[in-house]
């Protein structure tokens, strides 16, 4: 059965949770079980070209001069997101993203004292829509970040991989998947369980899903949107 709309899906938890390893599983299976290929997306995609710069040097270089500089530029990047991507590809595929709107909060209170309601407010000015799902992998920092110290490349970075940082950035997660009401452009919010097998964390993640109706042939008419 073909859905009139296909799911946008954004996976959230701290580094070495396990989002990728989520990623790429959910993708198999909507290639294998329904000859689908999603679209997988990062929470920037540099859609937005001048403000390119302005995202590098907020993320690498954050400062009080720039912070502002870097909320609408990632704004403006995520509206140019779900304008050329999100919502074209949505009648033909699910998106799924690698982090979203969750990280951006914990971002924005951890590196400059932001409260999550105040990002989200700036965030949500400019975004039309957000996910129909938010899978958020919880797991305590320091065994997050024991698992992420077993990554290759530049995939650990120095002023964000450290306890103090990442413990801040989970107390958020915490904070604001608490009361998911209060951000809407989450969608809905599940929480797993990233202390689990990987096959297990799939199964739960996909479990979610088809009691969300997001999956071909389990949604109804009235979770369809024409």
């Amino acid at each position: 059965m073909m859905m009139h709309r296909y799911p946008f899906i954004a996976i959230e938890g701290l580094d070495g949770t396990g989002k990728t390893t989520l990623r790429k599983g959910l993708f198999r299976l909507w290639q294998g079980l329904f000859d689908i290929t999603p679209l997988c997306l990062l929470t920037t995609n540099f859609l937005s070209a001048e403000h390119a710069g302005q995202i590098v040097a907020g993320k690498y270089r954050p400062s009080a001069e720039n912070a502002a500089a870097y909320l609408s530029a990632i704004a403006a990047d995520k509206n140019a997101t779900l304008r050329q991507l999100v919502e074209p590809q949505r009648r033909a595929r699910p998106v799924i993203a690698d982090r979203w709107v969750l990280s951006e909060l914990a971002f924005f209170a951890v590196k400059h004292g932001a409260r999550a309601q105040d990002t989200y407010k700036a965030l949500a000015d400019h975004l039309s829509e957000g996910p129909d799902v938010t899978l958020v992998l919880e797991l305590p920092a320091v065994d997050s970040m024991q698992r992420a110290k077993g990554r290759s490349g530049d995939a650990v970075r120095a002023d964000w991989d450290v306890h103090h940082v990442q413990s801040a950035v989970h107390e958020v997660y915490a904070d604001v998947t608490a009361s998911p009401q209060s951000f809407p452009l989450l969608g809905t919010v599940v929480r797993l369980d990233a202390s689990a097998t990987p096959a297990q964390v799939l199964g739960s993640a996909w479990s979610a899903l088809e009691h969300l109706g997001l999956i071909p042939g389990l949604a109804t008419d009235n979770e369809l949107e024409s």
